[in-house]
């Protein structure tokens, strides 16, 4: 459990590296949440907090490559693509810099 809040603590931190986390972000944390099994009281914790969680967007290419990367396998870790962790990866991708094609093209070398 230790590994499932500290990888959702990067996607929440991730969300918020813009200094705002969207309704559709928020959403879709929620989601990843129940899914993993994250009470609400500590995502809405999380949530609070997330502008604490020091996130950088990294400046090179090949550290955002590997961050979009991390995010999908842990996205696919459980088997399933859950919509909401798409969505997600989707807003996350954009705020890297990556386009949609180029999300899609790291999503199926992902298996």
């Amino acid at each position: 459990m230790a590994t499932e809040i500290e990888h959702f603590r990067n996607l929440v931190s991730l969300s918020a590296a813009d200094g705002k986390i969207e309704e559709t972000e928020r959403v879709a944390l929620a989601k990843i949440a129940y899914e993993r099994g994250i009470p609400v009281e500590r995502m809405n914790i999380m949530l609070k907090h997330a502008a604490e969680y020091i996130y950088l967007i990294p400046q090179n290419m090949i550290e955002r490559e590997k961050q979009l990367e991390e995010m999908i396998a842990f996205a696919k870790v459980d088997g399933e693509f859950a919509i909401a962790e798409y969505e997600l990866i989707k807003v996350v991708a954009e705020k890297l810099g990556f386009t949609k094609q180029e999300l899609e093209e790291f999503i199926k070398a992902a298996g």
